[in-house]
């Protein structure tokens, strides 16, 4: 089975490239725990976490884990970011290199805070 013909997130996992596995289970682990009773599903085919609205999805690639945790986070993090790679809605972390772990749980910590504020629509600019 393909990542993307997955149906839970284990079986996307399973399904991933072997060198992207690990770094995919540490990365459930690390949001799971920075994001208490959130909600775990596939959102465009990747890993998603939820309270009512969408907190972050990440997803596995050749080369790297991605995190998208939208564009406000990337802004609010980018200089903790300075040294990967990011697009407006993206962080990329290289699978030869261990996950920055307290950067990823304050980044989730950061979206779950929106979600609880006020209305954290998925693609706020």
């Amino acid at each position: 089975m393909s990542p993307l013909r997955s149906t839970t997130v284990a079986e996307y996992i399973a399904a991933a490239p072997a060198p992207a596995r690990k770094r995919l289970r540490e990365m459930r682990a690390m949001i799971a725990a920075a994001a208490p009773g959130a909600s775990q599903s596939l959102k465009w085919s990747m890993p998603a976490f939820s309270h009512a609205r969408i907190l972050v999805t990440y997803a596995a690639f050749r080369d790297h884990v991605s995190l998208f945790p939208t564009p406000s986070a990337i802004r609010a993090f980018r200089k903790e970011l300075a040294k990967y790679r990011t697009s407006a809605g993206t962080i990329q972390f290289p699978l030869d290199q261990p996950l920055p772990k307290a950067l990823i749980k304050r980044i989730v910590a950061f979206r779950v805070k929106q979600a609880k504020e006020g209305d954290a629509k998925w693609r706020t600019r």
